[in-house]
């Protein structure tokens, strides 16, 4: 394996992920979500707060506030945009010849981790030169692009060569290639999170904090020595006008703090080794394009027992055969989605049972749970006819390629509305705003699901977005804009009608395209 060989095949990586329509999405989503998170202090929130302080826009207060949001957001979303290439290569038929090939597996990994890694790493670089626009029109002081860089590459870097290393196993090992490597991840995450909350305690080994790839127990470590961290927030933060600013130095970080995440990069490499060894070269006995498709799907074995449900929706696909035009179609591919899933009839029956049944104050617990299910079953939706290969045979349907997006959206839309029927009913005569805003952000969600799928033609840009996103809502309070779907009550109409504008917005962007791919 020469420095030459695997330059030329990560380059390759690199331009073949930079072509695809999902990177500019994802750029488009960096470059959104960097410039949301520096408010305008004249709103009454900042980025950074101390002791109900605003914090003063220097770049190392940037730097490191929005290196600590965009740490939660690309080492989950990054996992899921980096992999993927394995399978694309199965169904070009590409994987053949590669396996083929006199390259050793030690070369192909490498490369590939190369690639996912530079891929993540330009992503990284637009969301620091967002960052630098807002400094310029926010900021307090000059804008210093070296301490940015040192945050930078401390905190991020170690988090994306974790992000790769995973995807290229995941990628690598047939078992893990489906949704079962993706929720394993999403499971790591969720376990990082709870390494640096135990780290900053006092709770955990000091040697754990390697493993907080994410590197927030590094970022709050840091902070430590200049701040009570007890008394810091970060992230569109409510603080005191009266108050004075409070100003962070230069340079935060020490020399064994930049030991530590040294260490941690290179902790982190360690998923690449069980993937050279396991990795199946395209092996047809170990892994063809059809049963690593339905390999994606982490409910197999409980969808094969629950197999007998699907003829619950047999009653459903006559009467859509019967409904004439657009309303017809939408119902048949509500109904081929749970035949599909039958686990999804069960949780569907689960969700109504709860919604009506359930006291009015566990309401927001079942709609958590109904959302994120629905999220993660209707990340498909779009994505299902190009994936076992019906695109050809949709687009000649009546309607064609701009009917069956419609269809695709419609389903969507008809499904999450089902699975959160119960709680929409309730909190309409007692909370109507909530439930108006619950209706609003499940027509935005599918709308960014629908157009997502559409562009990438892959369910993991939306998958990402959403698990991350779904976290946030989740744990967020007090803030009408990330109440998305009424969780916390804390939805005004304002935010409802902006969410349904922008799933309005999805809805026409995903039309529009769809009538320039036909045309």
């Amino acid at each position: 394996m020469s420095a030459g060989q695997v330059y030329v095949l990560a380059a390759n990586e690199v331009r073949l992920r930079l072509r695809r329509l999902s990177t500019l999405a994802a750029l488009l989503a960096v470059v959104a979500v960097s410039w949301a998170m520096i408010t305008d202090t004249g709103s009454g929130r900042a980025l950074m707060v101390l002791e109900d302080a605003r914090v003063l826009y220097t770049s190392s207060a940037l730097a490191m506030g929005s290196a600590t949001m965009a740490s939660l957001l690309f080492s989950l979303a990054g996992f899921y945009l980096a992999r993927g290439r394995t399978g694309e290569d199965l169904r070009s038929g590409i994987g053949g010849v590669i396996g083929a090939s006199a390259a050793g597996n030690s070369l192909l990994v490498a490369s590939r981790w190369l690639g996912a890694l530079a891929f993540l790493v330009l992503l990284l670089g637009g969301f620091m030169l967002t960052t630098f626009v807002c400094h310029l029109l926010r900021g307090d002081g000059p804008l210093q692009p070296l301490v940015y860089l040192q945050t930078y590459v401390l905190m991020l870097l170690p988090m994306a060569m974790f992000a790769a290393s995973c995807a290229v196993l995941c990628d690598s090992w047939s078992p893990l290639m489906g949704k079962a490597g993706d929720l394993l991840y999403f499971v790591l995450w969720m376990a990082q999170l709870s390494i640096g909350a135990a780290v900053e305690k006092g709770g955990a080994d000091p040697l754990l904090a390697l493993a907080d790839f994410t590197g927030m127990s590094a970022a709050l470590a840091s902070l430590r020595g200049h701040a009570d961290t007890a008394a810091l927030g970060i992230g569109m933060m409510p603080f005191q006008a009266a108050l004075a600013p409070v100003e962070l130095p230069q340079w935060m970080w020490s020399a064994g703090a930049a030991r530590e995440r040294l260490l941690s990069g290179l902790l982190a490499l360690l998923p690449l080794l069980p993937a050279v060894l396991l990795f199946h070269r395209f092996s047809p006995d170990r892994v063809k394009a059809g049963k690593a498709r339905r390999r994606r799907s982490p409910l197999a074995v409980l969808d094969g027992w629950l197999r007998p449900l699907a003829r619950a929706v047999q009653p459903l696909l006559r009467l859509a055969a019967r409904l004439p035009g657009l309303p017809g179609q939408v119902l048949a591919e509500a109904c081929l989605v749970l035949a599909s899933a039958p686990s999804a009839i069960a949780m569907l029956g689960a969700c109504l049972a709860g919604g009506l049944l359930l006291p009015a104050s566990v309401l927001p617990g079942v709609l958590a749970g109904a959302v994120a299910y629905w999220g993660i079953l209707c990340s498909d939706c779009s994505t299902r006819d190009a994936a076992c290969g019906c695109a050809a045979l949709g687009a000649a349907v009546p309607g064609g390629e701009g009917r069956r997006f419609l269809r695709q959206w419609g389903a969507a839309l008809l499904l999450g509305t089902l699975f959160v029927a119960p709680v929409l009913l309730r909190w309409s005569v007692a909370e109507p705003v909530r439930a108006g805003a619950a209706l609003a952000g499940l027509v935005a969600l599918a709308g960014c699901a629908a157009l997502f799928g559409q562009l990438s033609r892959t369910p993991r840009l939306f998958l990402g977005l959403f698990l991350f996103g779904l976290y946030v809502m989740v744990n967020a309070r007090g803030m009408p804009m990330l109440d998305v779907v009424g969780f916390h009550g804390d939805a005004t109409a304002r935010s409802a009608l902006a969410f349904l504008a922008a799933g309005l917005a999805a809805l026409a962007a995903g039309i529009g395209w769809s009538r320039r791919a036909r045309g």
